[in-house]
């Protein structure tokens, strides 16, 4: 503190904290059921059984229905259960439209609810029940007549005192953390979230000890609520032998956003777009088939909120990267209402993705909360028990920070990794998806402060029946001191490999000193991953994710502009490794254009023949662009939503043309998705290597080209012979390929490789032509000169020596 006024008044807060076991109520209005509920009598309440935690819908003892209620709240002294009902609204209220009216997307609700809430002007009903069996730190009872539809939420007793971390007040309505639908509707349209939704006074004057003042405000008009949901799925919805199985060699990662995926899509009808039964609808299937893509990755789907300081500046939390419920699938995106049926319909978009034979994939922020630091919001696991979900530094009024989003989830402690893995089962069993990425991994992975790929975390998963099975990618890094963990997780799973990306983007602008990190990540990184028995496809290859620049923006821009994002463009990374091919932004030069297209397909056409797991990003394929923007966090408009009129214009189509060729190659030849690592040793007879590097002189690299400055690259990857077995257990044989990549600015000639690599060559790609429709399959012979245009790939069948050029 800076003076003694400042010791004074922190003396001052923690004084009336302590006088009082609910801590100092600054701020009133707790008790009377706030300005916008009435209490009603309480109902009873049976006793119940602790688990399983959340609410379940289920017939109770003498054959009555009701639901089951179950909370973790191991340093509670009381838990009420707070049960919302209106009696002029009708279940489904709250369908999303597009006019920014209740029940529209178009209005900055805080937690993300395309609805009003249902508090029908005011006359919300709410009745406390408490709940007073507590079985192993876990509060519960069955409620009979309560029925699924049925609106809830919890108040949570308990000391207040930030400075030993508990934050208890049960004047603010809390969301279950278990809760597998959620009514996020909330009251009106607000410019920012109200001070009732905080635990403390917002806008104590000594803004330095705000945190440890307590808010007795009512916080339940403005807070989301849970909704109890009929759990029961058809058994043949989810039945194993419907989903797809790709194997992780032969997938296509596909990088989606729910909503901005077909908000302009002018094949699906407008009240479905933006929503599950948006990306569902045949017209957005047919893309995804046509393209070739294996499976989708679908950025945040979890219930999520929206940050204040975007709210006051009229912006919303675009990507979701800020869960309040982890059960539940995110209400503003569903087209049939939010008291429970977007349950319904997520699971309707993921059936036909399936029958589709495509994969779904969810990116998963289990490494912090949208609850904040210690001046955030209290909606959840903060007033549930603050200590017991969060890593809180050694002052314990602090949280530790290891996301950069003001919160870190204590994974360590066994009833948040329960809350975890029971989320990520309920998705796979219940849901229906296939596979998860999990942003800012290592947090996830630290036991205590340091990385730890031993951590709890890890280990549950890696022996868990139904998780170890489904496909797991992490983001290997946090913004912590040693969070960098590129390489280092377990065999079990796939990590985004920004070395990847990095090697790729700094070759095609010219910037890389020779291509010894070029050959490591085109080959599928064993200097990363060849170690415990991991393959190849432990690299999810990418040049371009949501975060940063699109694939055209990339050859487009050398600096970000992030102006409208209301940050004084400060935000986003410096680093873009991009090169704008000689103008900033949007040109008519046609000089310029053409090179930008011809930049887009070298890169593209690139990651398709790396060996790895190629994820591309959605729009990507047909130029999408965000005009400069790194960082589109918060641009829930055209910045970030897909331009389905690009598909059709000359020059994207082009590109889609050609992305959907080398997809549909991969698919065709195992030598390009490989499930096991190069040697560089001979495996046949004629004692060719399985991979071979080449100079534009037709010569084998030797270590000396290695280290020394070069724009052109030659890639033989040999088809005899390849390790493992196909499904019939036969040996896996294939055409050889020869690519190369120059990056130069000038044309070359490339001497062929002659035999006994091939006798010919039959040109599959020339990423110099325009037209990219079909393959020029022009025959070349080997040993010949190839002339290679400026900056261009080459892809090349090689032809064995019965065919001569």
């Amino acid at each position: 503190m800076s003076s003694a006024a400042d010791q004074e008044a922190v003396q001052g807060a923690r004084t009336r904290g302590r006088d009082r076991p609910d801590g100092p109520r600054a701020a009133s209005g707790a008790h009377n059921g706030g300005p916008d509920t009435r209490k009603a009598p309480a109902r009873t309440v049976w006793p119940g059984t602790p688990t399983p935690l959340g609410a379940r819908f289920r017939v109770g003892p003498d054959g009555v229905a009701g639901t089951n209620f179950a909370l973790w709240a191991g340093g509670a002294e009381a838990v009420e259960l707070c049960l919302f009902d209106d009696p002029d609204d009708d279940a489904g209220r709250g369908r999303p439209g597009s006019d920014g009216r209740p029940g529209s997307f178009g209005g900055q609700r805080p937690f993300g609810g395309p609805g009003n809430g249902g508090r029908s002007g005011g006359r919300t009903v709410e009745t406390r029940c408490p709940l007073t069996e507590l079985t192993h730190e876990i509060w519960h009872g069955f409620v009979p007549g309560v029925l699924p539809g049925q609106r809830y939420g919890f108040r949570v007793h308990g000391r207040w005192d930030p400075w030993t971390g508990a934050r208890f007040n049960p004047a603010k309505l809390l969301l279950d953390p278990y809760a597998r639908a959620v009514d996020a509707g909330a009251g009106d349209d607000y410019g920012a979230l109200p001070p009732e939704v905080y635990g403390h006074v917002r806008d104590w004057p000594q803004q330095h000890v705000a945190d440890t003042v307590r808010d007795d405000r009512d916080s339940a008009p403005y807070v989301p609520k849970g909704v109890v949901v009929h759990d029961d799925a058809p058994d043949d919805e989810w039945c194993e032998d419907r989903r797809p199985k790709t194997p992780w060699a032969d997938s296509v990662i596909y990088e989606v956003h729910v909503r901005g995926f077909t908000k302009l899509h002018p094949g699906v009808p407008e009240e479905l777009r933006g929503t599950y039964a948006g990306l569902a609808h045949p017209a957005a299937v047919e893309h995804l088939t046509r393209l070739g893509v294996t499976a989708v990755e679908l950025l945040p789907v979890h219930q999520f909120a929206h940050e204040d300081h975007l709210l006051r500046r009229g912006l919303r939390n675009y990507w979701g990267y800020n869960s309040i419920g982890y059960f539940a699938p995110h209400a503003a995106y569903a087209a049939s209402g939010t008291r429970g049926q977007q349950v319904g319909e997520f699971r309707r978009m993921v059936r036909a993705l399936h029958e589709a034979g495509i994969e779904v994939i969810l990116d998963v922020v289990y490494n912090h909360t949208a609850e904040a630091g210690e001046l955030g919001p209290m909606l959840s696991l903060k007033g549930i028990d603050n200590r017991g979900y969060y890593r809180l530094q050694d002052d314990a009024r602090r949280y530790a920070d290891y996301t950069g989003c003001g919160n870190t989830l204590h994974v360590v402690q066994p009833q948040v990794l329960r809350l975890i893995t029971d989320s990520l089962r309920y998705w796979v069993s219940e849901m229906g998806v296939d596979g998860f990425r999990f942003d800012l991994a290592a947090a996830l992975a630290r036991s205590f402060h340091d990385v730890d790929m031993l951590s709890p975390f890890l280990a549950v998963i890696a022996q868990d029946p139904v998780l170890r099975r489904v496909k797991l990618i992490a983001e290997p890094w946090d913004v912590g001191s040693g969070g960098y963990q590129v390489g280092a997780f377990p065999p079990l799973w796939t990590e985004w490999n920004d070395r990847y990306r990095g090697a790729v983007r700094d070759f095609w602008r010219g910037a890389l000193p020779d291509v010894r990190d070029l050959g490591y990540r085109l080959s599928g990184s064993s200097d990363l991953y060849a170690w415990g028995g991991r393959r190849p496809y432990a690299s999810v290859n990418f040049v371009t994710a949501h975060d940063g620049f699109t694939l055209r923006d990339l050859v487009s821009y050398e600096r970000k502009h992030n102006e409208a994002n209301g940050e004084g463009n400060r935000d986003g990374s410096d680093d873009n490794r991009s090169w704008n091919c000689g103008a900033e932004g949007e040109s008519a030069d046609a000089d310029v254009r053409a090179l930008r297209r011809r930049q887009l397909r070298n890169l593209m056409t690139t990651l398709l023949l790396s060996t790895g797991v190629p994820m591309l990003v959605a729009g990507d394929e047909m130029g999408r662009t965000q005009r400069g923007s790194n960082n589109a966090y918060c641009q829930d408009n055209d910045v970030s939503w897909v331009d389905w009129g690009l598909r059709d214009e000359p020059g994207w189509r082009e590109l889609f043309a050609l992305t959907s060729r080398l997809i549909a190659l991969r698919h065709r030849h195992p030598v390009l998705r490989r499930r096991a690592f190069f040697s560089g040793r001979a495996h046949s007879a004629d004692g060719l290597r399985d991979l071979a590097w080449f100079t534009a002189r037709g010569t084998e690299m030797t270590e000396a080209d290695w280290y020394a400055p070069a724009a052109t690259l030659g890639m033989y990857l040999s088809g005899r012979d390849i390790p493992g077995r196909d499904a019939r257990g036969a040996p896996v044989t294939d055409d050889s390929f020869l690519a190369v990549l120059h990056a130069a600015a000038d044309p070359l000639d490339f001497v062929l490789p002659g035999r006994p690599w091939a006798a010919a060559y039959e040109v599959l790609v020339d990423t110099s032509l325009e037209e990219q429709d079909r393959a020029p399959e022009t025959l070349l012979a080997a040993g010949a000169a190839v002339t290679l245009a400026a900056r261009s790939v080459l892809l090349l069948r090689a032809v064995p020596g019965e065919r001569e050029a």
